[in-house]
């Protein structure tokens, strides 16, 4: 777990490590949450990233009776 500061101008500096295993880009942006008394950060992911990952997905499932 990494430790942060938060500067005088309310900026902080994600760590090498997440923004590596997020694979976080310079310029990306990021949701901010107020989650209890925690912040998280989502990164916001282009809809041009999102094109084919849905590949290979098996539709075959029953549907429940009340969701038809």
């Amino acid at each position: 777990m990494s430790e942060v500061t938060i500067s005088s101008k309310w900026q902080v500096v994600i760590p090498k490590e997440v923004r590596e295993k997020l694979k976080i880009r310079p310029g990306q942006k990021v949701q901010a949450f107020a989650l209890g008394d925690r912040i998280e950060l989502v990164p916001i992911v282009p809809l041009e990233e999102l094109k084919g990952f849905l590949k290979g997905l098996v539709p075959d499932f029953e549907r429940e009776p009340d969701r038809l």
